[in-house]
Order: C-alpha cells, then sequence, then structure tokens
C-alpha cells in the first residue's frame, strides 16, 4: 500500500448517521411532549439542516450557530414555542448515545493495523467522541479531530494543515482522504493536494467539481486489496 495515513470521516463514512439521527430526533420529540416528532417534523428539518450543513461547509455560520438556528427555523415553520437552544442540546445528548457502526468497517479497519489511521469530521467534539468511545472502534485511531476542534471545517484546506500539524506530517503523498462526501470529503482533499477515496454505496453520479482517486461501493474493495498498491 503507498499509504502510511489514512484519514476516515465518521457519519456514513464508519457509522450509520441516518439511523442515528432518527432515533436521537423522535427521542428528543417525546422528551418535549411530541412522541409523533419524527414523522411530523423529521422531514422540515432535513431540509433546514441540509442547507445549514452547505453554509457551514461555505463558512457562513459556524458549527455553534448551527446548533440552535435548526430547530429554530424548524421550530418557527411548525410554530412550537420550545427553547429552540435547550433542545438543540437534548438532541446532541442523545445523538451521542447512538452508535451504528456499518457493516465491514471492523473488519477494514482490523486489515489496516500496521498503519496510522485518524479521523477528521465535521461534526461536534462531544458527540463524535462518545459515539466512537462507545463503538467497537474505540482505540482504534491515533487521533480524532473535529472541526469544532479546529477552528475550521471540511472542505476548506485548513483544517488539513491542521491535521498534518497535528500529527506532525509533512508528506502528502503518503496520505488517503476517506468519505461519503463529495463536497466535504473528497473536495477537501483536492484542495490539499491529498488523494481521496470516495465511499460512494449508494453509487451516485458524481456531477460535482470534486474528483476522487478511487471510487468504492462496499468496504470489501477497500479491505482486500483493491486500491492501488
Amino acid at each position: 500500500m503507498k499509504y502510511d495515513l489514512f484519514l476516515f470521516d465518521l457519519d456514513d463514512t464508519l457509522m450509520d448517521f441516518s439511523e442515528s439521527e432518527k432515533n436521537a430526533f423522535s427521542l428528543s420529540f417525546s422528551s418535549i411532549g411530541y412522541p409523533n416528532g419524527l414523522s411530523d417534523f423529521r422531514e422540515s428539518y432535513r431540509a433546514i439542516s441540509d442547507v445549514l450543513w452547505d453554509d457551514l461547509e461555505h463558512g457562513r455560520i459556524t458549527l455553534g450557530e448551527l446548533k440552535t438556528e435548526r430547530f429554530k427555523r424548524l421550530f418557527e415553520m411548525h410554530s412550537l414555542e420550545d427553547d429552540a437552544e435547550a433542545f438543540g442540546q437534548t438532541y446532541l445528548d442523545h445523538l451521542g448515545k447512538e452508535i451504528h457502526v456499518i457493516d465491514g468497517v471492523e473488519e477494514m479497519l482490523s486489515s489496516l493495523s500496521d498503519f496510522r489511521l485518524a479521523i477528521v469530521t465535521n461534526g461536534f467534539k462531544d458527540v463524535q467522541y462518545s459515539r466512537i468511545s462507545g463503538s467497537a472502534l474505540n482505540n482504534t485511531f491515533e487521533a480524532i479531530i473535529t472541526s469544532e476542534e479546529a477552528g475550521v471545517q471540511k472542505p476548506s484546506a485548513e483544517i488539513f494543515e491542521y491535521v498534518f500539524k497535528q500529527l506532525q506530517v509533512t508528506d502528502k503523498s503518503r496520505v488517503l482522504m476517506i468519505g461519503d462526501s463529495l463536497s466535504s470529503d473528497i473536495l477537501g482533499g483536492n484542495n490539499f493536494g491529498i488523494d481521496t477515496c470516495w465511499y460512494n454505496p449508494k453509487r451516485k453520479e458524481n456531477k460535482s467539481a470534486a474528483k476522487p482517486t478511487y471510487e468504492i461501493h462496499d468496504w470489501k474493495e477497500f479491505s482486500f486489496g483493491k486500491l492501488e498498491a
């Protein structure tokens, strides 16, 4: 293998974020008296959240602002009078307990036990640390680096500069970024000049400006040497 260091995204790359989000969303709304919150509000929430995460990637808002703003907009849309800031924290508390490792990930990471492994995620620090520490992936990674800690998020090249400094890496040719998001993981790697691997289990068409070095659809493709050696 030509790489020494593998940088992994977390959500929808190593862990099933959709399942985590669904459960945390349902539990959070049930806690404030809306047992049907998942069916009543999730579609609206997803539309709002997608816009705000795009704003985050483009530097138009901060992660702290996103935490409350997504629920503020949702509550206004549905005329709910609950405290968006408090609810945002409740949601993150539940999210941190949701652990759903994607099939094949544990085996894939075990096959890389001789290499350096790290997480680079745009997610919230406390949530991501909690989910990883409570999973079979705990103690697998040399570092877990969040945009919250770095002060900048993917796809900015600056987060990779932060990663390289933290991990004392200088040779870009020996590093591979792996993730499911073209706009975040792959474009981020492109911006910084490192090779990338697009994890694309749903076989989406790439209509973006991001150019992955590799594309895989199943973790077995990564584990068993289908990447260039």
